[in-house]
């Protein structure tokens, strides 16, 4: 199966437990994987015979800065499964969240949370 990446891409969103992050807000970094079937895209050099990323980027977009999530498993999951239900061409969709400065009292390189969701078989 071919992928599609779309890398570090930001956005600014309230997600967190604690009340200052859903006051305060703060960027968000999202990479995707898409693994689909591009043979066609290449052959044809067609738009339409792909997923158009800059779609996906807004969709994206949408659910990063819309409704806040406390947890950013739930910010992935939601973002896999609209990705999933939107492109039915795509097999399968690794969301890949990275909040880079949570709020704790320790110094590291943020926390990140990936996962990995399958088109269900008909």
């Amino acid at each position: 199966m071919d992928k599609l990446h779309l890398n570090r891409m930001q956005f600014y969103g309230y997600h967190g437990v604690f009340p200052e992050e859903n006051k305060l807000g703060q960027r968000f970094y999202v990479d995707l994987v898409l693994s689909l079937d591009l043979s066609e895209a290449g052959r044809t050099d067609d738009l339409t015979k792909t997923v158009n990323y800059a779609e996906v980027y807004q969709l994206v977009k949408q659910i990063v800065e819309g409704r806040a999530y406390r947890l950013i498993e739930a910010l992935a999951e939601n973002i896999a499964s609209d990705v999933l239900h939107q492109y039915t061409s795509v097999n399968d969709v690794t969301v890949r969240v990275v909040k880079p400065h949570p709020p704790f009292d320790i110094h590291y390189d943020g926390v990140v949370v990936e996962l990995t969701r399958k088109r269900a078989m008909a």
